[in-house]
């Protein structure tokens, strides 16, 4: 067969189940992994034993065995506990997988009566592994090292491996314009809230956890003496790196673009919440030199936020 015959949902056709998993190879653009950050996360048990348990969530897999073979999806509605042996004389490490074995490609189990997706350990892998072995229909969810003689499993040895098939984005660019003159004249050695037009509302996705930003100001004019200060971007509590703006050009009045990214990790704490998001500026005993911002001045505050592994 080379053109599938009826595309799917056609009334009065058979479609048979790779037309079906080549649907979800398309909506999932090719990708595979969890489908939200906090998907499928495997931890130790409450009180720690020889096992870990696998949280709520959901993935889609890309089938192995056949380029064509498509994707697969499974979820998990609930805690599941899956046993780890206990090491012996030296350590080891397993990874722990969410795999799926269809019999129309590999294996003979029997989708009546058997899981044909389900979580499984590959034992004693190299301690780097980070994904199955080749061949394998799976997704790696975690990383566990055992010292040796143990049979206890702690946070301390679960690295989590999983990655998101296609994490969310969210884009915000806004301006500023200062309407008229906004001087800050102070050599003090202090950090000031300024300038007080670059100000911005941010409402932060609850599925959000990182921020890249950048905010370009254009126009910053500086006049009276050399100017040395620092800018920095601040969201809540959380500050971004300083920039410095070293002017050794004496007491003319002169202007320059500064350029602040960061990028920026976003605790849980803000995640769903509005926060303020303004530039902090630090103005430096060394140089007697002001900085303003005026009319000609425009101000461009670009952030993205992005979906990340909670």
């Amino acid at each position: 067969m080379t053109l599938a015959p009826a595309p799917l949902l056609t009334t009065g056709a058979q479609h048979s189940a790779q037309t079906f998993r080549m649907m979800i190879r398309d909506l999932a653009r090719g990708s595979e992994g969890v489908t939200e950050g906090g998907d499928l996360k495997v931890s130790p048990l409450p009180v720690p034993a020889g096992a870990v348990r696998i949280g709520d969530g959901s993935a889609v897999i890309r089938g192995r065995a056949s380029p064509w073979q498509g994707h697969y999806t499974a979820y998990n509605i609930g805690a599941q506990d899956l046993t780890i042996s206990p090491t012996g004389g030296t350590p080891r490490t397993d990874l722990i997988v969410l795999r799926v074995q269809d019999p129309e490609y590999e294996g003979n189990r029997n989708p009546a009566t058997d899981p044909i997706v389900f979580f499984d350990v590959i034992s004693n892998v190299p301690p780097t592994t980070v994904s199955p072995p080749a061949g394998y229909t799976a997704i790696a969810l975690a990383r566990v090292s055992l010292p040796e003689s143990t049979g206890t499993v702690t946070a301390g040895m679960i690295t989590d491996l999983r990655r998101i098939a296609n994490p969310r984005r969210e884009r915000t660019l806004s301006t500023a314009f200062p309407s008229s003159l906004d001087q800050l004249t102070y050599s003090d050695g202090k950090w000031h809230t300024w300038p007080a037009s670059a100000r911005w509302s941010l409402t932060i996705p609850p599925w959000a956890v990182n921020l890249k930003v950048v905010t370009t100001v254009a126009g910053l004019r500086m006049s009276r003496a050399n100017v040395y200060a620092s800018m920095q971007q601040v969201m809540g509590m959380v500050r971004g790196q300083d920039t410095v703006i070293d002017d050794d050009q004496g007491s003319g009045v002169r202007r320059s673009t500064v350029v602040l990214a960061d990028s920026i990790y976003i605790p849980a704490a803000l995640r769903g919440t509005t926060q303020t998001l303004y530039l902090g500026t630090f103005m430096s005993k060394a140089e007697t030199g002001d900085l303003s911002v005026d009319g000609a001045t425009s101000i461009v505050m670009d952030a993205e936020f992005t979906e990340g592994i909670g």
